[in-house]
């Protein structure tokens, strides 16, 4: 009885051995778990990231931004740690906060293998960062408004005086989309054009969702938001419709905001890390996303796209450099400030 235990006793110690040694010629994570910052809306990325726990039996830890400091909060805790990262991942909803952290040298290069079949627009070409799952800028338009906007430029059209909002420029993809504009059409054209955008009495709300509502409620003919703001307000019943600013031909398109998952230099975890940024470029993360409350279009060809927005090859879109976008976004902070008076 007693050699026969001892024998049972050896055999369970031989077995933990080999599984142990199987583990690291599989290249197994030793410490199964992954630490990321997120700027992208809790109530949307939360559920992804339990998916790739249940998946992948990696347990995710999740510091996520919050309202009133969307998509800076985390990352100036990037920087601030940038010495010791606290963040093997972070993934942030637009690229161009993103481009600031590589130049800081904050980012490592990672390829991930789903980034195949995404366009090159949406990727940094050193590898440090690439996109998916996009929100679109658009108009959200009252359904009894006289005359719907058809270009940015209506802002500051008399026709249109007084009746567009705008969410404050010094925040959110607001920045990112007036900082695009400084690079395609220069300083003095986008200087001029929010001057005028003044002059003809837009008004200002705290973010675009309140633009959205302030739409929504009557208290202005149309908005320039977010393409998911659209789209809830029209899911919930509201009496709007969106509009594609700019298709014309030769026209200046819609800016695209793509969400952006990055390797932070010297992650603690990262051979999970990696595995999670592969999860996050997956198609499957794209069609969960699309039909998600936030509407995100996949930037993958052939993944569905929400019923109230169209594939973004059928978009007009800007032609933009998201590191030019970044470079400009800081230097047009004076000028954003007098601009909303601060």
């Amino acid at each position: 009885m007693k050699k026969s235990l001892l024998a049972l006793l050896g055999f369970a110690v031989l077995a933990l051995l080999l599984y142990i040694g199987y583990e690291k010629r599989e290249g197994a994570p030793a410490h199964k778990e992954v630490v990321v910052y997120v700027s992208e809306d809790r109530v949307f990325s939360e559920p992804i990231l339990k998916d790739f726990e249940k998946e992948t039996g990696i347990k995710v830890r999740a510091v996520y931004d919050t309202e009133e400091t969307k998509s800076t909060g985390v990352m100036n805790r990037l920087i601030a740690e940038k010495s010791s990262p606290g963040a093997d991942v972070y993934w942030a909803n637009e690229p161009i906060r993103v481009e600031v952290l590589k130049r800081k040298g904050i980012l490592a290069p990672y390829i991930s293998k789903n980034a195949r079949g995404i366009a090159e627009n949406f990727k940094d070409p050193e590898g440090y960062w690439c996109g998916f799952s996009a929100r679109i800028r658009v108009f959200v338009v009252r359904k009894g408004a006289q005359k719907r906007p058809a270009s940015i430029m209506d802002y500051t059209d008399p026709e249109f005086k007084g009746k567009g909002v705008i969410a404050n420029p010094l925040f959110g993809t607001t920045t990112s989309h007036i900082a695009a504009l400084f690079t395609v059409w220069g300083a003095e054209r986008t200087e001029a054009f929010m001057n005028a955008m003044k002059r003809n009495g837009v008004a200002i709300s705290t973010s675009n969702g309140e633009s959205a509502d302030i739409v929504a409620m009557g208290a202005a003919d149309f908005a320039l938001v977010d393409s998911d703001d659209a789209v809830n307000r029209i899911r919930q019943g509201k009496p709007v419709t969106m509009v594609y600013p700019d298709q014309e031909e030769g026209g200046l398109g819609c800016f695209v905001v793509p969400n952006v998952a990055v390797l932070i230099k010297g992650a603690k975890h990262p051979s999970e890390a990696k595995l999670l940024i592969d999860y996050l470029l997956s198609k499957e993360t794209e069609r969960k996303l699309a039909f998600a409350d936030c509407a995100q279009i996949p930037l993958h060809k052939g993944v569905a796209v929400p019923p109230e927005l169209k594939p973004l090859e059928q978009i007009r879109t800007m032609d933009v450099d998201y590191a030019k976008v970044a470079e400009e976004l800081e230097k047009i902070q004076p000028f954003l400030k007098q601009w909303a008076g601060l």
